[in-house]
């Protein structure tokens, strides 16, 4: 088995990607990167294809055209599972989620967690340069959906992860509903529901550097909706288990200095609440 394989999609994104490659393969020896481009009309395709020419870790995923965010990331998990990746990450072009934290995000996978989020929600977690209406309705979108869902997911609408490969193989890939960033709710709410653990560790979101940002009324929409419909006709669930409180990370001096008080906190699946169940929480021991 390859070890871990990270998709990045693209789109109108040559400003971008040379750089966010170029820095993903630096930061974890053990990661290669599959870059997911919908015909970018500014070249953002051929650019990647250049890249992958100088450097055998790096593959191109050349698609049609634009179809959302979820799609892009549906391909890239079907191509990573069917070249035989451990693991499956995902991040954005644009350096909002910087590389530095992959080590982290992989490490957390290895030691037993079989999704990792990259969590702005934890301490030890946040955003740079937002402002509050920004900070209200991404904070307030993770509630919304935990508060219906049930599910004690700090951030629920992340989308900085690593899987292992028995979660992507479990939770009906070709099921999924989703297409903008309610993407990202759907895929963690599947993985507990099966029964998967999920583990929040921080990272310090920053805005991106160049560029524009996707985000449309259209997208936001999908997810108000997208929460109710998988409340109430939700996947095939799995067993049950707890959600753990933080624990303190394992990890070098340098990094515990980069992300201040570094914490992460665990959610089992019998967080995911069906009516009148509870959930548990133990305090997490290193």
């Amino acid at each position: 088995m390859k070890q871990g394989l990270l998709c990045i999609p693209t789109y109108n994104e040559r400003e971008n990607v040379e750089a966010i490659v170029e820095a993903a393969l630096a930061a974890d020896p053990r990661v290669d990167v599959l870059v997911v481009d919908d015909s970018s009309p500014d070249g953002t395709g051929q650019l990647a294809d250049r890249l992958a020419a100088r450097n055998g870790r790096v593959q191109v995923l050349h698609r049609a055209r634009k179809e959302g965010l979820g799609r892009a990331y549906l391909h890239a998990f079907q191509w990573a599972l069917a070249h035989g990746y451990s693991y499956i990450l995902q991040m954005d072009a644009d350096f909002s989620h910087h590389p530095r934290y992959l080590p982290r995000l992989m490490d957390e996978a290895a030691a037993g967690a079989d999704l990792v989020l990259g969590s702005r929600y934890v301490r030890g977690g946040g955003t740079v340069n937002w402002g509050l209406g920004r900070r209200l309705l991404s904070r307030g979108g993770s509630l919304y959906a935990r508060t219906i869902l049930g599910v004690d997911v700090r951030d629920f609408t992340g989308g900085f992860k690593c899987f292992r490969r028995e979660v992507l193989e479990s939770i009906g890939l070709d099921e999924v509903r989703s297409t903008g960033y309610a993407f990202q709710i759907e895929l963690t709410y599947r993985a507990l529901l099966r029964g998967f653990t999920v583990r929040e560790v921080p990272i310090v979101f920053g805005d991106r550097r160049v560029g524009h940002s996707k985000m449309s009324r259209h997208i936001f929409l999908e997810a108000l909706i997208m929460v109710w419909r998988l409340r109430l006709a939700p996947p095939a669930a799995g067993a049950g288990a707890r959600a753990l409180l933080p624990r303190p990370s394992p990890g070098s001096e340098e990094a515990a200095k980069d992300m201040g008080t570094s914490v992460g906190r665990t959610v089992r699946p019998d967080s995911t609440r069906a009516p009148g169940a509870r959930t548990h929480r133990d305090e997490a021991r290193p």
